[in-house]
């Protein structure tokens, strides 16, 4: 009964345009002290698993390669997707390639996590969870209302009740104040064998789309004809909202997804020592100096090729500025 850590790799990154390119995806830009979350991914979890299994995508996979080879990691297996199916079928991959009884550890790739300590004793518990036959999310303990983050809801026993899309600041400020909350941090864990039973109970064509496909890989490389038929369906959708069998574990190490500016100038706040009022606006990408004046929370962004210039509390709204480039100009996104 192995520990598999499953590292869902195959997002682009549309929130961190114009550094996030489908060439070079959010989770492999060297921002952290030359290293890239995907590097910091494996090498966080490598100690708390047997096993990585990196499940990516055909116009990343190479990268993914590079980044281990880099940190000195050689044992890992992959499955290469011909195209996004969303994280329903990423995972179902991932639990066709296990044995029935290995317990899959599923991080995305791209999170900031801090504090050892008390990130070892949530997983050591969630494996614990997983063996006695739940399935296990992870919810980080809300340090503020916060719209970019979905909810889960759960009672005393830390028994999930509900989840809930990324609500508005009202709906937010109230899941705050009720106090048994969490902000759904995308992470899982349980036995390969149950989440394939409830995904065939509550998404049977995932289930049999994903298990055709896995049917016909090669290599690693999934077929792409096999992927188009499989719906696109996350795994909070397909499975988590639906099953009966869910834990979750209330966390406090610090936790940060950097889907957004927003989230990467918090972290950069918090890493630098500097607090809003000294640092009011923030530049990346660029070796240029810049100034600022008589502005505040400002984010800058250049690349050789795009500037973004936005409010730091708009950069949700980078999203809809890569699905309308997608359209009008997609060489922008490669």
């Amino acid at each position: 009964m192995a520990v598999i850590n499953v590292i869902l790799s195959g997002g682009v990154g549309s929130r961190l345009w114009p550094l996030s390119r489908k060439s070079r995806p959010k989770q492999y830009i060297p921002l952290f002290e030359g290293q890239t979350l995907f590097q910091m991914c494996a090498l966080r979890n490598g100690p708390l698993s047997d096993q990585i299994s990196v499940i990516g995508s055909v116009d990343n996979y190479k990268l993914s390669q590079q980044d281990l080879q880099a940190v000195q990691i050689e044992e890992y297996t992959e499955v290469i997707e011909a195209l996004p199916r969303n994280t329903a079928a990423s995972i179902a991959f991932a639990a066709f390639a296990a044995d029935p009884e290995d317990i899959l550890f599923v991080t995305p790739s791209d999170h900031i996590i801090s504090g050892t300590e008390a990130y070892t004793e949530a997983v050591a518990r969630a494996v614990t969870l997983a063996r006695e036959g739940w399935l296990v999310t992870f919810g980080a303990i809300p340090e503020h209302p916060e719209t970019g983050y979905g909810y889960i809801e759960h009672d005393d026993q830390h028994t999930v009740l509900s989840f809930k899309e990324k609500p508005g600041i009202d709906q937010a400020k109230e899941y705050v104040r009720k106090g048994n909350y969490l902000w759904n941090s995308g992470m899982f864990c349980f036995k390969a064998s149950l989440y394939l039973d409830e995904l065939k109970k509550y998404a049977g064509a995932v289930y049999d789309a994903a298990k055709e496909a896995m049917s016909k890989i090669d290599q690693g490389f999934l077929p792409e004809r096999e992927m188009m038929a499989i719906p696109s369906i996350s795994v909070d959708y397909a499975v988590m909202e639906h099953s009966d069998k869910i834990k979750v574990i209330p966390f406090t190490f610090e936790w940060n997804d950097l889907g957004s500016f927003d989230a990467l100038w918090s972290y950069m706040e918090k890493k630098d020592g500097t607090r809003q009022g000294k640092a009011e606006n923030l530049a990346l990408g660029t070796k240029k100096h810049v100034e600022f004046i008589g502005l505040k929370d400002i984010i800058y962004v250049e690349t050789e090729d795009a500037v973004l210039i936005m409010p730091r509390n708009q950069s949700q709204e980078v999203k809809k500025v890569y699905e309308r480039l997608e359209k009008e100009k997609p060489e922008l996104l490669k």
